[in-house]
């Protein structure tokens, strides 16, 4: 499928998406987060995706933001309707999708980009990579999910304190504070993205789909997770990846996961 915003590429099961609009930092427009949903619907039954890698064109941005000139205008009807329409289609999308997304965070990611990059099952960011939720800023709050995942993440005291101060935390810090997962040179984010990628590609895509759902269900309201991570359990019997991976570890032999 050809897009305006954003670039694609299959390599090794694994699909880089990146966000291409340079001009603007990568900044997130209506149009941009109404691609990266076609993107990922279409990668959910692909057969050859895996993995999903999410990232940003360029070395000075991953996503710097939402694109403000499109809402500077709306009104509280219009506001409310453009978090939730960007809340379905993408955010709460990555975050619930059955197969790995990895945000690779290359420079800013600010407002919605960290919203994207919270999204996405874990991060890597490069040694230069900022990030922050500015909205308050602007008389806003964020829109897209990020009065709910940051605090998850890093802890409701220092979720507030980046909130309320429109600040931005540098690599280390955000590693420090569990924001994100590991920190490497710019030149070999990739490379370490990819590699991260291809060791959870050993494993079975089944069972980490079933990982995946377990795991948010905890942070659902109104869902209990154990029962969750039980029924999820229960149903792994079921497949032809358990069957093959307990004769692989009975027989001493490395497992070829059918994906069944």
């Amino acid at each position: 499928m050809s897009y305006q915003n954003i670039l694609e590429e299959i390599e090794d099961n694994i699909l880089t998406i990146s966000i291409d609009r340079p001009k603007k930092l990568n900044a997130l427009n209506r149009e941009t987060i109404q691609e990266l949903h076609e993107a990922f619907k279409e990668a959910r039954t692909n057969d050859e995706v895996k993995v999903v890698i999410i990232t940003g064109t360029g070395e000075k941005a991953f996503v710097a933001g939402a694109d403000i000139s499109e809402f500077a205008d709306y009104s509280p009807k219009e506001g409310k309707k453009l978090a939730a329409d960007g809340q379905e289609k993408l955010f709460n999308y990555v975050a619930n999708f059955p197969k790995p997304v990895i945000a690779a965070v290359n420079g800013f990611a600010l407002g919605g980009g960290l919203e994207l990059a919270m999204a996405a099952h874990f991060r890597i960011a490069s040694e230069n990579a900022k990030m922050g939720l500015p909205e308050v800023s602007l008389g806003v709050i964020p829109g897209y999910g990020g009065t709910q995942r940051l605090p998850q993440l890093v802890g409701k005291g220092r979720a507030m304190e980046l909130i309320m101060t429109a600040g931005m935390v540098d690599a280390n810090q955000a590693l420090q504070y569990g924001l994100i997962n590991h920190v490497v040179e710019l030149e070999k984010l990739t490379e370490f993205t990819e590699a991260m990628a291809k060791k959870i590609m050993k494993n079975s895509m089944i069972a980490i789909g079933a990982a995946i759902k377990a795991i948010n269900a905890n942070y659902e309201d109104g869902v209990n997770g154990f029962d969750t991570e039980i029924n999820e359990f229960g149903r792994s019997f079921g497949t032809d990846d358990f069957k093959e991976g307990t004769s692989a570890f009975l027989n001493k032999r490395k497992a070829n996961f059918p994906g069944k």
